[in-house]
């Protein structure tokens, strides 16, 4: 019996998503799995350099793509963990961070 509370527990593979989408829908899994590839590769052109940095699954998820700019060196800042002592604070290039919002209805199905 804890076997199999503890497997329930656990986040199904993608061999058992696509499983269970090609029950659902009547689709080979073959077929399932080329349209888990299309919607990948939507993903990455919305997200790509030329994209518009936004991709929306309609009622579940938005992904979006932000800019975090370049962020320069400080010399005597206070350091949080011990008061009253400084530090040095190292410079950190600029990079792009992904953004994974949930919509309406994917929280009102938990």
């Amino acid at each position: 019996m804890a076997k199999a509370a503890a497997a329930a527990k656990k986040a199904p593979s993608k061999s058992e998503v696509t499983n269970n989408i090609a029950e659902a829908t009547g689709l080979s899994k073959k077929q399932v799995s080329s349209v888990l590839e299309a919607l990948a590769t939507e993903i990455k052109k919305s997200l790509g350099n030329k994209g518009p940095g936004v991709f929306a699954i309609p009622g579940l998820v938005k992904i979006e793509k932000k800019k975090v700019p370049a962020r320069p060196a400080q010399k005597n800042v206070p350091n949080p963990f011990k008061p009253g002592e400084m530090m040095d604070r190292p410079a950190k290039p600029a990079s792009v961070k992904v953004k994974v919002r949930a919509l309406k209805n994917l929280k009102d199905m938990v």
